[in-house]
């Protein structure tokens, strides 16, 4: 009996996660996680009837002519597409290409960028049918159930294309979807799952692991965040729908450690006891991390996380510096708070990593100290911080050109590049600054004692380093090379400007 084919195949493009001069993929190197957005998706079509496959590149890398052939033999009336930015240019290839072999495939585009741009990422690319903007469940089963353009019409949320051609956008879906009334994410369709995704290397005490998310929205105003897809308000899942959410990831894929991928976990501290308690009282016992907001933590909070196998809070410090805190980071969040929040923590017996951004607008080699030394004095075990990328959805977007020099490539968006470059600064000395700051920060002897005690802590992850040992010395190799031609370059300029 012929298999049944789905009525949609949704692909998640790999995009070009590098750095000028590294040739190595440094997000793949350390982290791969599930996409999550196409796998909610997934199991909320086969409620509703509808059979989905997913192609995840990033996890299982291909070329794009080898996913086209994938999707042309699938044959699917429908391909989708999540997109972020620095991922898009790519996703419009691959369309380009199942458009040539299914010409009455019609191409869906979704995620961040879309959401941001909605009638701009359909402009001009005649390959993608339509887009879904914002929250996709609702918008998509009603565009896959509809069958013209006067029902596509009246659908909230979508983008599809006028007797014209041009792009029109619907508006915005209002947010009333129930989220505990939603499905858990369709892990099975994801090849190899859980052994083909890998949380961050010393993030996590044992393995298999995955990511879950467990709100949806923000309400905070911080100038660097894209809320397009979520907008501002704050929705989430009872505790009782995440637990049974894990003890479901534990029996079926014998999971061990989740890491909630949440920007605000803590925010609603009733529903985060409550999800305590029923861990703690829960026999196989998990651990997790989380993300807070600083003005969220309390010695009560953090001791209950702590017993139902909190392993690791992450907390968005974004920067040392008051003055940057207060323009971009807008709420409760203070420099004293930051430091108390990662006290706390520590005193609880948990791991604190601090995550940052360099190269914000008003970033100045004053700023930028100010940040190493206020990591350099706080109790952190570990930090991400990554090069600041406007993204279209973000406030600071709309007057960039005020504020420095904004490269817009997008597949160099993916905050691993410095595409903008504030005022005052230029590109080589934000890289002389940064490259500076890691090899500074990576040698003192409390952090390389700190990756040695992950020996017993996080086996698993030195296990995985061993194993893949000449992936990550050339992405080291790459990240020295690159770095040295940038001080080369400014070098260069410099005594050019002399002359």
């Amino acid at each position: 009996m012929q298999e049944e084919k789905p009525d949609i195949v949704f692909i998640h493009p790999q995009g070009r996660n590098w750095f000028a001069g590294a040739r190595t993929d440094l997000t793949r190197a350390a982290n791969i996680m599930p996409p999550l957005g196409i796998m909610s998706l997934a199991a909320y079509l086969e409620k509703n009837g509808l059979r989905s496959e997913i192609i995840d590149c990033y996890a299982e890398p291909m070329k794009d002519e080898e996913v086209a052939d994938r999707v042309g033999r699938l044959a699917p009336p429908f391909a989708g597409f999540t997109v972020t930015t620095s991922s898009f240019r790519q996703a419009t290839r691959m369309a380009g290409m199942i458009k040539k072999r299914l010409p009455s495939t019609r191409i869906v585009f979704g995620g961040a960028h879309v959401s941001a741009m909605p009638e701009d990422s359909l402009r001009g690319i005649e390959q993608i049918d339509f887009g879904v903007a914002g929250e996709g469940e609702e918008t998509l089963l009603a565009l896959m159930n509809s069958s013209s353009d006067a029902e596509r019409a009246s659908i909230p949320g979508l983008v599809w294309r006028c007797s014209s051609g041009n792009p029109v956008f619907n508006g915005r879906r209002p947010q009333t979807l129930d989220l505990d009334g939603l499905p858990f994410p369709a892990y099975e369709k994801l090849r190899d799952f859980p052994a083909r995704y890998r949380l961050p290397l010393f993030n996590y005490p044992r393995g298999p692991g995955t990511t879950m998310i467990s709100a949806r929205g923000c309400p905070y105003k911080c100038t660097f965040c894209d809320r397009s897809v979520f907008g501002s308000s704050f929705r989430f899942n009872s505790a009782e729908y995440i637990f049974e959410h894990v003890r479901f990831l534990r029996r079926r894929f014998g999971i061990r450690h989740v890491n909630f991928y949440d920007d605000l976990f803590t925010l609603r501290r009733e529903r985060v006891l409550r999800l305590t308690d029923l861990l703690t009282a829960w026999g196989p016992k998990i651990t997790f991390n989380c993300s807070a907001q600083v003005s969220h933590i309390d010695a009560e909070l953090v001791s209950r996380l702590k017993r139902a196998g909190c392993w690791m809070i992450s907390l968005g410090l974004e920067t040392g510096d008051p003055g940057l805190l207060k323009e971009h980071k807008r709420g409760a969040a203070t420099i004293e708070k930051g430091e108390e929040a990662l006290r706390i923590v520590k005193a609880a017996g948990l791991r604190a990593k601090g995550l940052f951004i360099c190269g914000l607008p008003g970033e100045t080699e004053e700023t930028f100290l100010r940040t190493a030394d206020f990591i350099r004095r706080n109790p952190i075990d570990d930090i991400n911080m990554t090069k600041f990328t406007p993204f279209p959805g973000s406030p600071l977007y709309r007057d960039l050109a005020q504020r420095g020099i904004f490269e817009e490539d997008w597949e160099a968006m993916n905050c691993t590049n410095f595409t903008f470059v504030p005022r005052g600064l230029t590109r080589e000395k934000l890289e002389a600054l940064y490259r500076d700051f890691n090899r500074r920060y990576y040698s003192r002897p409390s952090v390389m004692w700190n990756y040695v005690s992950m020996l017993w802590k996080s086996p698993e992850s030195w296990a995985r380093l061993a194993r893949n040992f000449h992936s990550f010395t050339q992405v080291r190799w790459q990240v020295m090379a690159a770095a040295s031609r940038a001080g080369r370059n400014a070098a260069h300029d410099a005594a050019r400007a002399g002359r």
